[in-house]
């Protein structure tokens, strides 16, 4: 199940953001929990971060930001990621099925997202998902801290 993050989720989402195993793939480097406290509390005020459950657990996350104007149609699909004690018990593919489930009940008809190109393990999730590769986009993550730029895979899928 998704539902809206709230105040309380802070420490679990800080989590995900930081764990040295999530940390590489998603949007943030890393950085205290004072210094992630403002973004969280965007995240929140924009209604745009979501945390999955199973059984009242909560085991992951998702950014569901939606585009305006032309592009109200669609929604991009970010920081998505899974507890790592949860990993492949199959809920990363159960997020991605109520993601597109919700983004369909909300009007969207379609979704996009990038992956960086060295996470084939997410891309081959969001394959599964439904998602087709799109597009490369070179040199598009830039991971300061280890002196890296790194390629991303822009995917989208059809509602």
């Amino acid at each position: 199940m998704l539902r809206p993050a709230t105040v309380a989720d802070f420490s679990f989402v800080y989590d995900l953001y930081f764990l040295p195993e999530n940390n590489p793939y998603l949007l943030y480097e890393p950085m205290s929990k004072d210094a992630f406290e403002p973004i969280f509390a965007a995240q929140l005020n924009e209604g745009v971060k979501y945390i999955f459950e199973i059984n009242g657990h909560a085991v992951g996350m998702v950014k569901i930001s939606g585009y305006t104007h032309r592009m109200a149609h669609a929604a991009y699909i970010g920081a998505v990621a899974i507890h790592p004690k949860y990993v492949r018990n199959g809920f990363g593919l159960l997020l991605m099925h109520e993601t597109i489930h919700f983004c369909k009940s909300l009007g969207y008809t379609r979704l996009e997202l990038d992956v960086d190109d060295d996470n084939p393990r997410a891309k081959r999730l969001y394959e599964k998902a439904g998602f087709e590769t799109e597009g490369l986009l070179r040199n598009y993550s830039n991971r300061a801290a280890a002196g890296q730029l790194v390629h991303n895979y822009r995917m989208g899928i059809l509602l």
